[in-house]
This record gives structure tokens, C-alpha cells and sequence, in this order.
């Protein structure tokens, strides 16, 4: 009995043992080669991508640097704007005034409330039970209309 007995990977055909280790290496290479070209093309994919993405950002960023120009425009005319009318109202406060007090409004004197003491009421007004009012007497029964008695008639309203 020999080593390469004992030995079952030593076995085989002597001469074919590095052909076939050369085919099984050859094999390996086409898969890591067809790994390969697979990847170089995400790669050129994400660089694709890359690119685009860096121009759509130069983009945004020019219309951000636009917008914030003209918000800094629109800032100066508004405070521009805003001294022109301090300086109006300055000048025409007075007039305007004298215009709302000229054309003022006041409410009828059937709305106007009379709590004031410059708007007394001419006369106290007399708050009474409706059947005090009529002169009825209090209504004890509410069946009947007028006191208990039927003596008394019912004025006429």
C-alpha cells in the first residue's frame, strides 16, 4: 500500500489531474469575468445616475439662489413701500380725519341705547304683570280668565 493510496485526493489519472484543475480554474474565471462585467455596468449605471443627480443639484441651486434674490427685491420694495405710507399718513392724517368726522355715521335714535346720562329716557317705564296691566287681578286658575270671582267683567282691550 502507497501514500497515494492512503491518500484519496492524490488519486486518479496521473497527467489529467492539472487539465482538469486548469478547466475547473477556467470555469471559475468565465463566472468571476461574468461577476465582473456585471458590476462594471451598475457601476456605470450609479455613475449615470451620479451625473444626473449632480445636474438636477446645480439646478435647484440656481433657482434657490434666483428665488432668494428676488425675496431680497421684494424685502427692499416692501420697506421702500412702507416709508412711502408713514410719510402719506403724516401728511394726510389730519384730512382724513377731518373727512371721518365730516361724514361720521350715528345710528338712528330708535337703536341708540339710552344708558348714558346724556340719553335719559323722558319717562321711567313702568314694568308690570301682564293681568296688573289689564286690570284683570291675578289669574289663581289657569282654566279661567280673570280672579276667582265672577263678578268682576273682563275689560275690553
Amino acid at each position: 500500500m502507497s501514500l497515494t493510496d492512503l491518500i484519496p485526493a492524490l488519486k486518479g489519472h496521473g497527467r489529467r489531474r492539472a487539465i482538469d484543475k486548469v478547466e475547473e480554474l477556467r470555469a471559475e474565471n468565465r463566472r468571476i469575468l461574468t461577476l465582473l462585467a456585471g458590476a462594471d455596468d451598475a457601476f456605470a449605471l450609479l455613475h449615470q445616475q451620479l451625473a444626473d443627480t449632480a445636474a438636477k443639484q446645480a439646478d435647484a441651486e440656481m433657482v434657490v439662489v434666483c428665488q432668494q434674490a428676488d425675496i431680497d427685491d421684494l424685502r427692499a420694495e416692501n420697506d421702500g413701500l412702507r416709508d412711502q405710507l408713514a410719510a402719506l399718513r403724516i401728511k394726510f392724517g389730519p384730512q382724513l380725519a377731518a373727512e371721518a368726522n365730516a361724514n361720521a355715521i350715528t345710528v338712528p335714535p330708535a337703536i341708540r341705547p339710552v344708558d348714558g346720562p346724556e340719553d335719559e329716557a323722558t319717562a321711567p317705564i313702568d314694568v308690570k304683570p301682564l293681568w296688573a296691566a289689564l286690570g284683570i287681578g291675578p289669574v289663581t286658575d289657569p282654566g279661567r280668565i280673570g280672579p276667582d270671582d265672577d263678578t268682576q267683567p273682563i275689560p275690553a282691550a
